[in-house]
């Protein structure tokens, strides 16, 4: 799969450039694309003027055919498009915005390993209040929280804060349990393209604890 080349303007030297940008990426027909999407490394690039490296991010339509997955990177909510994504629904597709390159790379690697980024989103946050609860470290200070990989059924979460990190072992029925007691309240319709992340998990809390 070919991309297109398009002008951008350097952030350190402001000189003018050329990019090579990907509109689509369909993960079966291109591994070497795919595995580019999963590290980042397709969205690094570096100036030929001052010689500067740095991340360049733009909309991207991943889709992923064997894990039944689509992905949509842009900081812009999507139209109302309810009658493009239903036959997708049909299919058994998921369909995710991520509005950041971080969570792009990181929900390929959740779907990837067939896990629901719900239970993982909200085992995130499930490891962030321990960490706090435990006074390993002020909300402040972290700088990210990140799904890393799941076996056996236990999910692995690092915290980390500046150079230094903590892990987490959530086991996936324990936080499966905890949704079974409120599903109502992490129920989510594919065809508005959600954008599952950590301030999405923090919504559901603030609004339910806004109606208690």
């Amino acid at each position: 799969m070919e991309g297109r080349t398009v002008k951008y303007i350097c952030p350190y030297c402001r000189k003018e450039m050329e990019i090579e940008v990907f509109d689509k990426v369909n993960a079966q027909e291109d591994p070497d694309l795919q595995e580019r999407c999963a590290s980042g490394d397709l969205f690094k690039t570096s100036c030929p003027h001052c010689k500067q490296d740095f991340m360049v991010q733009y909309p991207l339509v991943y889709i992923d055919t064997a894990n039944k997955f689509i992905l949509w990177l842009s900081q812009e909510e999507h139209p109302e498009i309810g009658n493009l994504t239903r036959p997708l629904i049909q299919q058994g597709y998921r369909l995710r915005r991520c509005s950041t390159i971080r969570e792009f790379t990181e929900k390929i690697a959740i779907f990837e390993d067939g896990m629901d980024d719900v239970v993982v989103e909200l085992a995130k946050y499930d490891s962030f209040i321990e960490f706090i609860d435990n006074k390993k470290g002020t909300a402040e200070e972290i700088t990210s929280i990140e799904y890393q990989r799941c076996e056996n059924e236990v999910m692995k979460i690092n915290i980390r804060t500046g150079d230094q990190g903590m892990s987490f072992l959530i086991p996936v029925g324990m936080v499966e349990e905890e949704i079974a007691q409120n599903p109502e309240l992490y129920e989510i319709r594919d065809d508005e393209i959600p954008l599952i992340n950590s301030d999405w998990i923090l919504s559901l809390f603030e609004e339910s604890a806004g109606q208690a």
